[in-house]
């Protein structure tokens, strides 16, 4: 069973919470921690991966803090889940890189396994943080 560790799930609270802040505004990750009663280590931890990846922006010195780079519409579940949790795939024989099965072609439950990773991740890139508002 696929489950959403505690990392991904403050991550896209992080996340809608910069998406309700006015718009280029700077959000101290201080604030962002009170708010949603996450420890700000926590909390940085995950910042600075968004950060890396380019899906926030981050000042330091007063006034300091992050926003979001991109319209909230523009962001989805799929690819915060997959910088937060790596690969989301129901079995280990779909995960990226993994190793060619010997079985897979004779492998009868590959197809239903492939079809659910299909279908949550087309889930997952409909949702937005925007539809999450």
């Amino acid at each position: 069973m696929m489950m959403i560790s505690t990392r991904g799930r403050y991550a896209l609270r992080v996340l809608i919470d910069l998406a309700e802040q006015p718009e280029g505004e700077y959000v101290p990750l201080k604030d962002i921690a009170q708010r949603q009663e996450i420890s700000q280590k926590y909390l940085e931890s995950i910042m600075t991966l968004f950060s890396k990846a380019g899906m926030v922006d981050a000042t330091h010195g007063r006034g300091g803090g992050y926003r979001l780079n991109r319209a909230p519409e523009d962001y989805n579940l799929a690819e915060i889940l997959q910088l937060t949790e790596g690969d989301l795939a129901p079995v280990a024989c779909l995960a990226e890189g993994a190793a060619p099965c010997a079985r897979a072609m004779s492998c009868k439950s590959l197809p239903v396994w492939d079809k659910l990773n299909i279908l949550v991740n087309d889930y997952l890139k409909g949702v937005t943080l925007a539809s999450l508002l």
